[in-house]
């Protein structure tokens, strides 16, 4: 195949806030055989490569920006690999959608994923973020990944040469800067119906409590140790706040929402206005959990 090369790609388009200006260039990675090509688009441009999955977990600045995105678009398809002990290993590639897998392994009775319910984004995405909730990592879930890089080419690290920490993953030494392709999961065999149920509940749990169907980025912030992101800017004031289109949500104090003509320069200066008034009131310096580009 030949990699497809889309110019000046929109990045409100692509992200789940909505909003942001353009990119220089975004390549698009369908097969195996496009890592070659990808490897020479990267070798020969001098932009910032971006991998961008679903877009979540982004605020993307306005304007032009000199970025290269990378988008792995292969086909979905989750398939079980081979059963470990009490463990169904499932094999999934980084550019399927995580609501996809969670509704992949509902319909085929496998559990261990729904804490994950109502996170939008990639399963690379999810890797690249070691997205979690309610206690749940997706991290301890993670048997192998399948990296790529220019140098090394395809290859697999086994979860215990990686780091997975808060928000944050690490292919250790082995692997250093590459490209999420695939990952294998452990999972517990279990009843459609049983894993329907959990998801339901926690899906239940997350609208009452998370602006779940709003235009946000997820959560802002990242939580501080033993301390609540959200409770803190609640405390500061922020929960309702308004900027322009932007708003910090009046459900959750931790997420940012587009209320439909939001920019970048309004939503990073809410951001900024939060973080001021918690160490102002509280002491706490709050870390940013969402990405800016």
């Amino acid at each position: 195949m030949t990699l497809e090369l889309i110019s000046n790609p929109s990045l409100a388009e692509r992200t789940t806030l909505r909003l942001g200006g353009t990119a220089e260039v975004e390549a698009v990675v369908r097969d195996r055989r496009d890592l070659d090509g990808l490897g020479d688009f990267l070798t020969n441009q001098t932009l910032r490569p971006f991998v961008l999955g679903e877009g979540s977990n982004l605020i993307a600045s306005d304007g032009q920006l000199d970025l290269a995105l990378i988008r792995v678009d292969t086909p979905p398809g989750p398939e079980r690999i081979e059963k470990v002990e009490d463990k169904l290993i499932v094999r999934c590639g980084a550019g399927q959608r995580l609501p996809g897998l969670l509704g992949w392994a509902q319909m085929a009775g496998l559990t261990g994923l729904e804490g994950l319910t109502g996170i939008p984004g990639s399963v690379g995405g999810a890797v690249a973020m070691n997205a979690g909730s309610y206690g749940l990592e997706f991290g301890d879930l993670i048997t192998r990944i399948q990296l790529w890089s220019p140098a090394q080419g395809i290859f697999w690290l086994n979860a215990d040469q990686c780091v997975f920490s808060y928000r944050h993953f690490y292919p250790g030494t082995h692997g250093g800067k590459c490209l999420i392709w695939e990952v294998e999961l452990a999972l517990t065999e279990s009843t459609p119906g049983a894993v329907r149920k959990v998801m339901q509940e926690v899906y239940k749990k997350k609208k009452a409590t998370q602006p779940v169907t709003a235009k946000s980025a997820g959560c802002v912030f990242k939580n501080p140790e033993g301390k609540s992101a959200g409770m803190l800017l609640d405390q500061a004031g922020m929960k309702g706040l308004r900027l322009g289109g932007m708003a910090f949500s009046d459900i959750h104090a931790n997420f940012l929402i587009n209320e439909g003509n939001g920019t970048s320069k309004d939503a990073l200066a809410l951001i900024e206005h939060g973080r001021t008034s918690v160490v102002e009131q509280f002491g706490t310096n709050l870390e940013l959990e969402v990405i800016v580009l």
